[in-house]
């Protein structure tokens, strides 16, 4: 086997990235995505792109926080491997699929190809996800009115609701982080994500009961790539009342009464109680994401 070549785009051969096959359609995932073509890498075989990954960061991000598309062609494991190992930037991995890749054989094999790549490139799985999108033709999900929505300006309040939400997750995000650094840096993260979003600070809301005790809280977001259900989280002591659906469906309509024409979301796989709360407010599955994260040098 010929000698592989690595190789950072920049706009004179950004071409080169649309070259690799895309059997996993992750061209769909990316509609209404940026890539910037000096985030983008290929490896090279005999002049042909056998691996390519596009990084991908806010507008103002100075690093990228993801590798959001990564594709590795047949029996090129190591090709991949090392597109992700020599990169400068280590950080998360998110590979797109179809919702049904499970179901068909050579989209399984293509996963399984760059699951492969990614733990020779010392990555390990850390979750994977449900994406949604709801669209106007599935109809606002209907607004059970048991609970007070409103705006709070103070961020040690959603902070708060924070470390007593992830107290008891299932969120595998949440989860790592508290491995990391307990529930102040679980805390502290989901609230610098949403101060990152291009949305106002003025729409995170929380949710009470009509006697005023602090139920939960919802985000209504718009990230680069539009609008979506940024977090949903109720309460420990208030959990068990589905109250989490009174929150999906404010989120949602409070987004479509800012403009948005379809709204985004997305929950962990395990989490089937958010699951079936996105089911019931008719947002269908449209494709699904693997996370890895880097932990340690790896190879084949």
């Amino acid at each position: 086997m010929t000698d592989l070549v690595i190789r950072a785009l920049d706009e004179s051969d950004a071409h080169l990235f649309d070259a690799h096959p895309d059997p996993l359609n992750a061209r769909a995932a990316h509609e209404r995505t940026t890539h910037r073509p000096d985030w983008k890498r290929v490896a090279l075989r005999d002049g042909t792109v056998v691996a390519r990954g596009a990084w991908w960061g806010g507008t103002d991000d100075k690093e990228p926080v993801n590798v959001n598309w990564f594709d590795v062609a047949e029996g090129e494991v190591e090709a991949g491997a090392e597109l992700l190992r020599s990169a400068p930037w280590q950080v998360e991995l998110e590979i797109n699929l179809p919702g049904d890749w499970r179901d068909h054989p050579d989209l399984a094999a293509a996963t399984e190809t760059r699951f492969a790549a990614a733990r020779a490139a010392g990555y390990e799985l850390l979750v994977e996800r449900f994406l949604y999108r709801w669209t106007p033709e599935r109809g606002l999900p209907e607004r059970p009115g048991r609970l007070v929505f409103g705006a709070e300006p103070d961020d040690a309040v959603f902070f708060d609701a924070l470390r007593r939400i992830h107290s008891a997750t299932l969120d595998a995000h949440a989860l790592k982080a508290m491995a990391e650094g307990g529930l102040d840096q679980a805390a502290q993260e989901e609230l610098d994500f949403f101060h990152w979003c291009p949305s106002p600070r003025e729409w995170w809301q929380t949710a009470r009961t009509p006697e005023g005790d602090l139920a939960g809280i919802h985000i209504p977001a718009h990230n680069p790539s539009g609008p979506t259900i940024g977090f949903i989280g109720v309460l420990p002591e208030h959990r068990g009342r589905g109250y989490a659906y009174d929150l999906l469906a404010e989120c949602t309509h409070f987004l479509v009464e800012h403009g948005a024409e379809a709204v985004t979301g997305a929950t962990d796989r395990g989490n089937f109680p958010m699951a079936a709360n996105f089911a019931k407010a008719g947002f269908p599955v449209v494709r699904e994401r693997v996370n890895f994260h880097p932990v340690a040098p790896a190879s084949l």
